[in-house]
């Protein structure tokens, strides 16, 4: 992970090519960088719970808890810009301990069967 001077957080290198051109240069304002990667880092954390209780108490496999989550904040109104989706819903999963494309079910309830 890289950091920047200005910021208390970390910005993965992930998420700061984001906002990278093919030179190296960033396309947006260290600020700015370092705002963005905290909303996306936060709301990660946030969407935790949310994410568990979709694969455990609803039983819906993992890929697919992480789609309706990105499909849910593909809305503008969401706040997120497109191409920090996918490593929000990658961040997720890391967060999780889900590999991402696994397909995973959840594990059947004790005494169920």
């Amino acid at each position: 992970m890289a950091d920047d001077c200005s910021s208390q957080i970390l910005i993965p290198d992930a998420f700061r090519a984001l906002y990278t051109d093919r030179r190296g240069r960033l396309t947006v304002s260290r600020e700015e960088l370092a705002a963005r990667a905290e909303l996306c880092e936060d709301l990660a954390q946030q969407l935790q719970p949310m994410a568990q209780q979709l694969h455990f108490d609803l039983g819906v496999v993992e890929d697919e808890v992480l789609a309706r989550i990105e499909a849910t904040l593909a809305n503008p109104e969401s706040g997120l810009r497109e191409a920090e989706l996918p490593w929000l819903t990658g961040r997720l999963a890391e967060l999780l301990g889900w590999q991402a494309g696994s397909g995973s079910a959840p594990a059947p309830a004790p005494g169920s069967a």
